[in-house]
């Protein structure tokens, strides 16, 4: 039989047994053994709220993103920043340095930083921020919520606009005001409480092609996600609602790889812009798509990621259309490391997937940069072509 903790009670204070409250005691919750109440969504919004030149940053960035995926800017959308956020303060000193790089580069490049509080596992393993803000399995989600709404807000104060992936459908509406991009990932493309979801998020959405590659799925997905949807949810309060979404004609597709080996060549990105043109999607959908050159089109292997990211500017520099975006995966120091507490790791260094070391990072957004510009003079003396 389940326990309820109190929102602010410790080890075994203002506990109680569940079984005068369930409606099935014999039923109900038998395997779960604690439930702890976490204030609504409207809490922590007012305890952290957004700033006006924040929500500045967050309208104006949504719409940079949404022109460039619909070709209205011929800027490239760059998703970079760490696998995973383990450290509010290696958080905050990534989004310093990349808002500077930034500021340089923003005529070219849509810079917007990977902030994922959520990890999908295959088996199981540490399951980010949100989930286990202590690292230690000790899963103080109330933290866990607090403390990645507060790496937001950090983030948007340095000048960066964030990105994260959406995995539990309730995490939104704690976070999603502070939001500019979001994606879906592999493991959840085909989902339909996920494509619900996505209809109604006020930002544009990435759905990545599945595990094993299908492409198809994830199209299917962007057509699904701009219809409108009906479906169970919270609100602001925390009250079960029934959610009628409008749609969302701002979702677009992601490589990312399978299990079978990259897909971010010539051929793979060719045939998937022709599968997604003569899917349900149709001409309303976004035009073209987004490579990230982590996970699958690498192996998890920042060397070769770097390799992906340098091919990938180079056919953009060549006149290749189609590539609207690059995610890259990236930190202050290279690789990675185990989960362990704080005072045990390595400032800046990934517990998930290896990354792209700072100084390589800066010099692959320069990269980009320079591709979008010899992109643009190939245009302006009329040899644009399509390599």
């Amino acid at each position: 039989m389940a326990v309820i903790k109190g929102p602010g009670s410790g080890q075994d204070k203002e506990r109680h047994r569940l079984g005068d409250e369930a409606v099935y005691p014999e039923t109900v919750d038998v395997n779960i053994s604690q439930l702890d109440p976490i204030p609504a969504p409207r809490h922590f919004i007012k305890s952290l709220p957004l700033n006006a030149e924040q929500t500045r940053l967050v309208l104006e960035s949504r719409q940079a993103i949404k022109d460039v995926l619909h070709g209205r800017d011929d800027r490239l959308l760059v998703i970079v920043g760490p696998c995973s956020i383990h450290d509010p303060k290696a958080a905050q000193e990534y989004a310093r340095r990349l808002a500077a790089v930034n500021r340089e580069l923003n005529d070219r490049l849509v810079i917007v930083m990977r902030v994922y509080f959520e990890k999908p596992r295959t088996t199981v393993g540490w399951k980010g921020l949100i989930n286990d803000p202590d690292l230690d399995g000790s899963f103080d989600i109330r933290k866990g919520i607090w403390q990645a709404r507060k790496v937001l807000t950090d983030v948007l104060s340095a000048g960066v606009p964030a990105a994260t992936e959406w995995l539990d459908p309730i995490t939104p509406q704690y976070l999603c005001d502070a939001v500019s991009w979001g994606a879906i990932g592999a493991r959840n493309t085909e989902s339909q409480v996920h494509r619900e979801l996505a209809s109604g998020m006020s930002m544009p959405i990435g759905f990545k092609n599945s595990t094993d590659g299908n492409v198809d799925v994830a199209a299917d997905s962007c057509y699904a996600a701009a219809f409108d949807h009906h479906f169970l949810s919270i609100n602001l309060d925390g009250h079960v609602i029934s959610a009628e979404t409008k749609g969302n004609p701002d979702c677009h597709l992601i490589m990312r790889g399978s299990s079978k080996g990259p897909n971010y060549d010539r051929d793979s990105i060719r045939q998937a812009l022709e599968e997604l043109a003569k899917s349900k999607a149709g001409p309303d959908a976004c035009p073209g798509l987004m490579v990230d050159a982590a996970h699958g089109n690498c192996g998890k292997d920042p060397d070769r990621e770097v390799g992906v990211v340098e091919d990938l500017a180079a056919r953009i520099g060549g006149g290749e259309r189609g590539i609207l975006g690059i995610m890259m995966e990236s930190f202050i120091e290279g690789g990675r490391q185990d989960p362990a507490p704080l005072n045990q790791l390595v400032f800046g260094k990934s517990v998930t997937d290896a990354c792209i070391a700072w100084d390589r990072t800066e010099e692959l957004l320069h990269t980009l940069a320079d591709a979008i510009d010899r992109r643009r003079s190939s245009r302006e003396g009329g040899v644009h072509r399509e390599r």
